[in-house]
């Protein structure tokens, strides 16, 4: 079998992911297929790639080699692919990679209004998305880092702190006795299911550590936010959810009494110059997104704050400025 781009795709998708299922996820290819694969391109190479454990998959020391190398040759044919798409277009392609966001459509709508064409990758992982901007297969990424759990930032990566600390919230069916109040204590969901997606870069430590503190141990379903959101209608679940997640007629949004849960949103770029032109539009769309959802809204006029008069984070939060974040503490 001779080793095309492709497979080193695969192969960097799962060192990136930890995991055959979040990779094949990646690609949109079942597992049982990636595992094939995996196995074809270990017989070519002459020993296996990876360490299968419970626990994940990890480069064994040929792995790392081959990642070594894989890494700028699928970053490469990335970009050529790229910058041959965008001069036949005669358009500006920007590559952006974002976790899951409300700001998302209004920075997409801003920076084409801009002359730029981003296109969109998605990722439930920041970490995924960090590593595809430094190896050239994204221009810009949109992430966020949950508190405790800080992210593997790639060293040198530009970087600009959009919010510092942005609290979560919790969604819960309308009808919800906890929705008589603007602010839920989380030991009043000690009895409610809750969904909680674990693929998620520290999501499940932040939540489990919320529970011990608050000395709750409810049960817990795994599933995606899709799955979470269509279950918080049918009153099945409670799941976390951003500030500026919208209500809707079967769902309400409330904020968490004391905030006991809190991400820091991150851009990150491959130069400078692409974090300076991607930035004032997201900023604006966030701004957008936080002002059209009522939880939010009432938290940040309660909070008195807003954007900061620099347009970096909220006052009267410290500004970050141009400086690459501190990681953020870790859970006790």
């Amino acid at each position: 079998m001779d080793l095309e781009v492709r497979h080193l795709r695969a192969l960097c998708a799962i060192a990136d992911t930890g995991s055959l299922h979040r990779a094949a996820r990646h690609l949109g290819v079942a597992q049982p297929s990636l595992s094939t694969q995996l196995r074809r391109i270990e017989q070519e190479l002459g020993g296996p790639l990876f360490v299968r454990a419970r626990t994940g998959c990890r480069p064994t020391p040929l792995g790392r080699l081959v990642l070594s190398r894989a890494r700028p040759l699928v970053a490469e044919m990335r970009s050529l692919v790229s910058e041959a798409r965008a001069a036949a277009t005669g358009g500006q392609e920007l590559r952006v990679g974002s976790t899951a966001s409300r700001a998302l459509a209004g920075w997409l709508r801003r920076l084409r209004a801009h002359g730029q064409d981003p296109t969109l990758h998605m990722n439930v992982s920041p970490n995924a998305l960090l590593r595809m901007v430094a190896d050239g297969q994204l221009d810009v990424a949109f992430v966020h880092e949950v508190e405790g759990s800080p992210l593997r930032i790639p060293e040198g990566l530009p970087l600009r702190v959009l919010i510092e600390r942005e609290p979560q919230f919790v969604s819960l069916p309308a009808g919800h006795p906890a929705t008589a109040h603007a602010s839920v204590h989380v030991s009043e969901l000690a009895q409610d299911r809750w969904m909680i997606d674990p693929t998620v870069d520290g999501e499940w430590d932040a939540v489990q550590h919320m529970f011990r503190t608050a000395g709750i141990n409810p049960h817990v379903l795994h599933g995606d936010y899709h799955t979470a959101a269509a279950l918080v209608d049918t009153g099945e679940v409670v799941t976390v959810c951003q500030p500026s997640c919208l209500p809707r007629p079967d769902m309400a949004v409330r904020r968490l009494h004391g905030d006991p849960l809190g991400v820091r949103l991150l851009l990150a770029a491959r130069t400078e110059t692409d974090l300076d032109g991607a930035l004032p539009a997201l900023r604006e769309a966030y701004w957008e997104a936080a002002r059209e959802a009522p939880a939010y809204r009432e938290w940040l006029e309660r909070e008195g704050m807003g954007p900061a008069p620099d347009g970096d984070g909220m006052r009267p939060m410290p500004h970050a400025g141009d400086q690459r974040p501190e990681p953020a503490p870790a859970l006790p």
